[in-house]
């Protein structure tokens, strides 16, 4: 038998069903909050998570209750933040994308043990935000806020435009001014709010701060400020997926892109419940972090040694991790060297040859971020760091044609020929 759970009332609100969560905790110092659309401890100002009543019982009969579910990151429902007929609300339903072997890959990286990249480009506006999104919308509906919006660097103003449209919430995001014009028109298609503000994603956070406390953000829910803690366990279903692919086993070695950090604290949080719960053996895994060399805080001060993470002012094609002032840097840190891992860092020009790698190899068009996480691998090989005989996950987090500009100076036709099969000879193809 796995247990029920009951809802929770929030101070001056009516009853959430949420599912298994019972409480905010403050990651810091412990202190627990109701349920609500708050993301900082009033005691402390630390950042607020989920607390869990998790199922407990048999875990075979959880494991099958998981695989009978749907094909979407909902068959997780009895470990998120979400009420039991989640399933049946409108929703975009992400998740379920490939685990790929990649073996060819592996050969070309040096890797002798089983390689494989989560390939999340599958998701329904091409990157992982859609999982965080999908749980925040259900946060939004339990709190009951009208406008769904995001401070972005691309992908998420797109997740959070599409779901938005599907659960019939308006919706105004803001982004940078100069993204990716991919990411832009894919954001704005939706039809809802798109604004640009002139300055860096941290800039723009800020702003989304300031619009929180204002009359004019009243019954707006910001799925990366004020609905966080429940925006964030949606990463916790990349391990989930990678695991059950796996057949219920931890890898012993992810490689994880690093923009805020939340993804990367949020697939640890959720191998830990998996063991927690009883759904995988308990055993080693390390975690490495993965960042652009013009945005890189974390790997700095994983390289120095500190535990501050200083703000950078970000300079690199991949946007999607420009994040000059990570919110979850110190934890990041704090995994890597608590699981035996690193966070690493490689340039522009060493994320488009793996870009380029992973597409020649695999048939996998990444976007920066993918290329990111490759080359970073390619390096801890290259530098011993990552064991090339252990099995090791590489996550994609986004597709290629969201950042066609990284790629398109250096990748054309092989040649230009007349209809006719002279000239097909004479270009060398023959």
């Amino acid at each position: 038998m796995l247990t029920s759970h009951t809802s929770t009332t929030p101070p001056g609100g009516s009853a959430v069903d949420l599912g298994p969560a019972v409480a905010l905790s403050c990651r810091e110092c412990g202190e627990r909050f109701p349920l609500s659309p708050i993301f900082a401890c009033e005691a402390c100002f630390g950042p607020l998570e989920i607390a869990y009543d998790l199922p407990t019982g048999d875990p075979e009969a959880l494991r099958a209750a998981i695989e009978a579910g749907p094909h979407s990151i909902w068959r997780y429902a009895p470990l998120l933040p979400v009420p039991a007929d989640v399933a049946s609300k409108p929703n975009l339903n992400p998740g379920d994308t490939p685990l790929v072997k990649a073996d060819r890959l592996a050969a070309a990286l040096g890797h002798g043990g089983e390689l494989y990249v989560k390939d999340d480009s599958g998701n329904p506006t091409h990157s992982f935000k859609d999982r965080v999104v999908a749980n925040a919308v259900e946060a939004a509906r339990a709190f009951g806020f009208t406008t769904l919006s995001c401070s972005s660097t691309g992908n998420l103003a797109g997740a959070v435009g599409a779901a938005a449209a599907r659960a019939g919430f308006r919706s105004c995001v803001f982004i940078p001014h100069d993204l990716e014009q991919g990411k832009i028109v894919m954001a704005a298609v939706y039809g809802g709010e798109l604004v640009g503000i002139e300055g860096t994603y941290d800039d723009v956070n800020r702003f989304c701060s300031e619009l929180i406390g204002d009359p004019a953000g009243e019954g707006w829910g910001f799925v990366n400020v004020n609905l966080r803690p429940y925006y964030g366990e949606g990463s916790k279903t990349l391990a989930f997926e990678i695991a059950e692919q796996l057949g219920w086993r931890i890898p012993d070695q992810l490689v994880i892109p690093i923009a805020s950090g939340s993804q990367l604290t949020k697939i640890d949080k959720g191998l830990k419940e998996l063991i927690a719960t009883g759904l995988v053996e308990d055993r080693p895994y390390k975690i490495f972090g993965a960042q652009a060399e013009g945005c890189s805080p974390v790997s700095q001060a994983f390289k120095a040694g500190h535990d501050v993470v200083r703000p950078v002012k970000p300079d690199t094609i991949a946007k999607s991790l420009a994040i000059g002032n990570p919110a979850d840097g110190p934890y990041v840190l704090d995994i890597a060297r608590r699981t035996g891992g690193a966070v690493e860092d490689v340039n522009d020009a060493q994320i488009v040859d793996a870009i380029k790698l992973l597409a020649r190899t695999e048939g996998i068009f990444a976007e920066t971020a993918g290329g990111v996480t490759v080359g970073v691998t390619r390096k801890l090989i290259e530098t011993g760091q990552l064991d090339p005989e252990l099995t090791t996950v590489v996550l994609n987090t986004g597709d290629g044609l969201k950042t066609l500009d990284a790629v398109a100076a250096t990748t054309g036709p092989t040649a230009i020929i007349r209809p006719n099969l002279d000239a097909f000879r004479e270009a060398g193809l023959a």
